[in-house]
């Protein structure tokens, strides 16, 4: 489980967030560009006692920068900014504007090349738009990150994850706080002593190749939504969630490829 930096933008609220999750044993970082806290969470990372080596620190190019040239230059200035010799997973943030597979793609391979991205990403693609995209790549796909939740389960995202054997990352994995009344979920949470966030999180990692990465600069919302790893869902609690028929999209950016 990953530890997301969205919307915390205040440079000592970063990385205190960023050293607490790592302390508490979050080792998968997310950022981006479009979050302008990078060097905040490089910062964060370097204050903490667990090794770089340890830990996995993932950004995204903005969709504004995706041009060749704007690849290779904010690519490597994210890099500097983050002060690490190399992230270890950069994605596509957005596949609108200046997306081009091919001028984008490539150049994000050369930055594999150069050594200072170990894998690539896409974010927020269709499922059209990611075939396309990985019959472009060079390089394999590591992941793609999504928007999922009980509210939004990503049912056809997850199949073609397990196809093409790469993580599916969910952003917002507790609906920006929706799942915490959920009856299904609330059901579970006390069937088990556990909060509907747990429940949520547990919930995304039974299911095969995802990777949620919730957000929160509270030092007592890290260590709750890390403790998640411990619970274990029976397969009643798990169909249970699956048959949830509420469906809510949070993230809907005008320009977004399924609006398309």
């Amino acid at each position: 489980m990953g530890f997301g930096t969205y919307q915390i933008t205040d440079r000592d609220a970063c990385v205190s967030a960023v050293e607490t999750a790592l302390d508490v044993g979050y080792r998968h970082v997310d950022t981006a560009q479009m979050y302008d806290n990078e060097a905040y969470v490089g910062e964060g990372i370097a204050a903490s006692s667990v090794d770089r080596d340890e830990v996995f620190l993932a950004t995204k190019l903005n969709y504004g920068n995706l041009s060749r040239e704007d690849v290779l230059e904010t690519g490597r200035a994210s890099v500097e900014r983050l002060g690490v010799d190399a992230v270890d997973l950069m994605y596509v943030h957005w596949p609108i504007e200046s997306y081009d597979p091919d001028e984008t793609l490539p150049a994000l391979a050369q930055l594999v090349d150069e050594g200072l991205v170990r894998n690539v990403g896409l974010s927020n693609f269709t499922p059209e738009l990611l075939e396309a995209a990985i019959d472009r790549l060079d390089v394999p796909l590591f992941a793609h990150q999504v928007e999922m939740h009980p509210l939004h389960q990503q049912a056809r995202h997850r199949e073609l994850a397990a196809e093409g054997d790469y993580h599916l990352v969910a952003y917002s994995p507790l609906a920006r706080g929706d799942v915490f009344d959920v009856p299904e979920l609330v059901e579970v949470a006390e069937k088990h002593d556990a909060s509907p966030a747990q429940v949520s999180l547990a919930w995304l990692l039974s299911k095969e190749n995802v990777v949620p990465i919730p957000k929160s600069a509270t030092p007592e919302h890290i260590r709750d939504n890390y403790a998640a790893l411990d619970l274990e869902l029976d397969d009643e609690d798990v169909e249970k969630i699956d048959g949830i028929e509420r469906e809510e999209r949070l993230v809907d950016f005008p320009a977004a490829p399924w609006n398309e």
